[in-house]
């Protein structure tokens, strides 16, 4: 079985918790885009895991984790993330990660291009709000034909191989020298830092296209794991102000090396609340006074795991989530974090926008979202702590209530309901997987 698991808003929906969960039933976890620019925080035995690179599966012990075709993979961060997970007493070997010959290396300059340019955009108020990962760059220049894949690293020894390296450094020279006045990097010094990481992770690089399609054949389960959320997709969501990879669930059987198979599940993730990390525009956050939204930021511990910046945060968008849903095209939904918003007397939801004395209830990532204002609902909060409750039927009334207003907005249901960061601190209602 193939279930895919997605972010149906700005990311930080809390997949990685779900992926933690759907992991112990599965046989292997794949990431399938998208880089260290990832942040999945799992919680587990009172330790936390920050996860950039890493597939969630990797904190179970049967579990295969794979870095899939569509990723582009920083491989001094990973061996820094490996060793980080090593230190908690998390088992990392050949046999229990795999990396994709196919996916993209990001080179050394690819992070240096990114401060540069982030660093030059800044000065006039136009910036990003990268994450200074060098994630853009590497896949522009994967685009551009002018980068490696990890399969690469196998064949240093092949002048092919050794003459395209010469090729980009060439180029990458005149470019970050021309644009940036940055000194030539050296060949000697690149081909060395090549030489070097292909030692290191040379036996953790195979075909993972053909290993995940026998493990589909031999009936195992498979999760795709999803970075950021619809609303950074490349193509659907708030561009420029997206990430450079599809996080749509459609690429992720492309991404993850099995391009003619179609998930048996698509989990779309939800917050029970918005928050977004980076630039561009978020409705959600002009709802509410900066007051209101402080606390919740405090309450749920809204700060990116990868970057340490405290996300924007709002009322749940029913407007984006839809739109979100749609582009995801989920069967299942899971909602994160339900407990952040119990001790509030009354929680707002974002029903539609309002640009001039327009109703707006349909969202178009190419309209002015800036201009617009969100119309809100106000429901009764429940003031009382949910921590404990497994079933359904023990949540307060007016917690069922919220959650059915959110499944009235979105037109489906929602199956999966976290109600604490712990392993055990959720409940499911309807059919779960």
């Amino acid at each position: 079985m193939l279930t895919a698991v997605t972010g149906i808003n700005w990311g930080d929906e809390g997949k990685g918790r779900v992926i933690d969960l759907l992991a112990e039933n599965a046989d292997v976890v794949v990431r399938y885009q998208g880089g260290n620019n990832a942040g999945h925080t799992v919680v587990t035995n009172n330790c936390k895991f920050v996860l950039n690179l890493l597939p969630s599966g990797i904190l179970h012990p049967d579990v295969t984790c794979v870095l899939g075709d569509g990723m582009v993979v920083d491989l001094d961060h990973l061996e820094n993330e490996i060793e980080s997970i090593r230190e908690k007493g998390i088992v990392i070997s050949p046999q229990n990660l795999k990396l994709s010959k196919h996916a993209t290396i990001s080179m050394p300059w690819h992070k240096i291009q990114d401060e540069l340019e982030e660093d030059r955009l800044a000065k006039t108020g136009s910036a990003f709000g990268s994450t200074r990962r060098g994630i853009a760059y590497a896949y522009s220049d994967k685009y551009k034909k002018k980068t490696l894949r990890l399969g690469d690293l196998l064949h240093l020894d092949k002048p092919h191989i050794q003459s395209r390296l010469k090729t980009m450094l060439e180029y990458k020279n005149l470019e970050l020298g021309g644009c940036y006045h940055q000194a030539p990097m050296s060949y000697p010094a690149l081909l060395s830092w090549c030489e070097k990481k292909a030692e290191q992770f040379a036996p953790y690089i195979t075909d993972t296209g053909n290993y995940i399609a026998a493990a589909l054949s031999n009936h195992q389960k498979v999760v795709l794991e999803a970075q950021l959320g619809a609303m950074r997709d490349i193509d659907y969501g708030i561009f420029p102000y997206t990430s450079s990879s599809s996080t749509i669930s459609a690429y992720g059987p492309i991404g993850a090396g099995i391009p003619g198979t179609l998930p048996d599940h698509i989990v779309g993730v939800l917050k029970a609340y918005s928050t977004c990390v980076g630039a561009g525009p978020f409705t959600a956050e002009k709802a509410m006074p900066e007051k209101w939204m402080e606390s919740l930021r405090k309450s749920g511990g809204e700060y990116g795991a990868a970057t340490g910046r405290p996300r924007r945060v709002g009322p749940f968008d029913a407007v984006a989530s839809a739109y979100g849903l749609k582009c995801q095209n989920a069967d299942k939904i899971a909602l994160t974090k339900l407990d952040v918003l119990s001790h509030m007397d009354e929680i707002p939801v974002i029903t539609s926008y309002k640009l001039n004395d327009e109703i707006i209830t349909e969202f178009d990532p190419l309209d002015d979202l800036d201009s617009m204002t969100p119309v809100i609902q106000m429901l009764p909060g429940w003031n009382t702590d949910i921590s404990k409750c497994r079933k359904y039927e023990e949540l307060p009334e007016n917690a069922r209530k919220y959650i059915e207003t959110l499944e009235h907005l979105l037109n489906h249901e929602i199956q999966f309901i976290s109600v604490g960061a712990e392993r055990n601190q959720y409940l499911t209602k309807g059919e779960w997987l």
